[in-house]
């Protein structure tokens, strides 16, 4: 009779509530497999029990994971993220968190060279800085978070230099056709897994920013964002984007967005086939255009159509309430250029459309009331 099946990735488990204390006391042991086995299994029980998170932390077990945190093995602190990352997914455990000692150690991960434990550490920290007290604990680590981006920034453009020596020289060996595949399989998970790194970089700036955008604006944050709003994955556009839009929300912001000649490009995103980029762009030029070198530079590059266009669609109730914000940000966008005598005269040719949604009975409130400040401003006279 066969013997029952052994998972050789995790420790026994003790039972009852008997099992986290074990556990931990098990993790004081030297050997790394032991550890790693013993973290597998803490993973397993908090994932499916939420009762072991109130153990744990009742128990007084946060601290000891610090001395993990500093381990020299790098497995050994991302399987230790990746239980930080399930404890802080309960309120209990945020609060848990950000009351430890924790965070200083978790900051010197991200500079470790495993590109896994990089990644487990910015989880933990995204999902920390959704909380506000959590973005207001992580606000002192931006500088470092900005230097991540720019170091990732650098790497790329070496890589780049080096793919055009490779395809000018000409010198590669051809290969066997599986072996190239297989290679292109894992330069596509490479690539998969650094646009993750980055996605996280930038939402954790993105909710840190939001609440304090000073940190990010003193470490070049304009710049460094506007490189990777033409960047092909949809997804660090998004991001990069939602965290730029953080940073226009201020006066200095603003400033640099038109000084780094960012709205060529946030104009051309109005279009982009991704709603959330549309909707982020829209934003960064709705607090741009308060400033007088934004309306100019707005003007200039023809945007009035363009946001015309995006409030002026007519879409099924389901993807109107999606477009809410484009279509709020547009409005807000389009009566600001109307301050402008210009853009007044471009609008007062649009007043119609303007006034439809004003007034339309089925149309959302917030919707109508930014359309009839808008009405207001083009038809303002002195």
């Amino acid at each position: 009779m066969a013997g029952p099946l052994v998972d050789s990735t995790r420790a026994p488990v003790a039972f009852g509530r008997r099992a986290v204390p074990k556990l931990f006391e098990d993790l004081l042991r030297p050997e790394a497999d032991s550890r790693l086995r013993t973290l597998g299994s803490l993973c397993d029980l908090i994932h499916h029990d939420h009762e072991r998170v109130y153990q744990t932390i009742r128990g007084g077990f946060m601290e000891q994971l610090k001395v993990l945190l500093e381990d020299e093995d790098s497995s050994v602190g991302t399987k230790t993220c990746e239980l930080l990352h399930l404890l802080i997914s309960h309120s209990m455990g945020r609060q848990a968190l950000l009351s430890s000692s924790l965070l200083p150690p978790l900051s010197q991960l991200l500079d470790d060279s495993s590109p896994s434990c990089r990644r487990s550490v910015l989880r933990v920290l995204d999902r920390l800085a959704l909380l506000p007290a959590g973005a207001e604990a992580l606000l002192p680590l931006v500088p470092k978070l900005m230097l991540k981006l720019r170091e990732e920034e650098e790497e790329k453009k070496e890589e780049n230099e080096e793919n055009e020596e490779e395809k000018e020289e000409k010198k590669e060996e051809e290969k066997e056709e599986k072996e190239e595949e297989e290679e292109n399989e894992e330069e596509k998970e490479e690539k998969k897994e650094k646009e993750e790194e980055e996605v996280l970089l930038l939402s954790t700036i993105t909710s840190c920013s939001r609440l304090d955008a000073l940190p990010a604006l003193a470490c070049d944050g304009v710049s460094l964002l506007g490189h990777r709003l033409s960047h092909r994955s949809p997804n660090i556009r998004r991001e990069a984007s939602a965290a730029l839009l953080s940073l226009s929300v201020c006066e200095d912001g603003r400033r640099q967005v038109c000084e780094e000649e960012l709205l060529p490009v946030l104009v051309d995103l109005l279009q982009d086939q991704d709603l959330e980029v549309q909707t982020n762009a829209a934003g960064v030029i709705m607090y741009t255009v308060i400033i007088t070198a934004g309306k100019r530079r707005c003007l200039d590059l023809n945007a009035v159509p363009v946001l015309l266009d995006l409030v002026s669609r007519d879409e099924e109730e389901e993807e109107e309430e999606r477009r809410k914000a484009l279509v709020l940000y547009s409005l807000r966008a389009l009566t600001a250029l109307a301050e402008s005598p210009v853009g007044r005269v471009l609008l007062l040719e649009q007043l119609p459309l303007l006034v439809r949604r004003s007034k339309a009975e089925e149309e959302d409130q917030d919707i109508r009331r930014a359309a009839q400040t808008a009405v207001r401003v083009v038809t303002w006279t002195p």
